[in-house]
């Protein structure tokens, strides 16, 4: 794991250890919080530029960030089309 370029050699050995003690379920614990608090961070970035945007809009625009405009086109049109 390199160090970031903002973070201190004393901070990022401090933050190396954290991680040495933790357990594997504890890291994967970490990992799907990291992962929510991403999610939500980037939610509410499109409804802070997207104030008029219904939830289905901002779910459709945070698939676009996360599987891109072409994936999400077809998941877009595979919900329209009865199975």
């Amino acid at each position: 794991m390199a160090r970031p370029a903002d973070t201190s050699r004393d901070a990022w050995r401090a933050h190396v250890e954290v991680l040495r003690d933790m357990t594997g379920p504890e890291r994967v614990a970490k990992a799907f919080e990291l992962s929510e608090a991403a999610r939500a961070t980037s939610e509410a970035g499109i409804r802070h530029r997207h104030p008029d945007w219904s939830e289905q809009e901002v779910h459709e625009a945070l698939m676009e960030l996360l599987i891109g405009r072409e994936l999400t086109r077809t998941v877009r049109r595979s919900r329209l089309i009865p199975a």
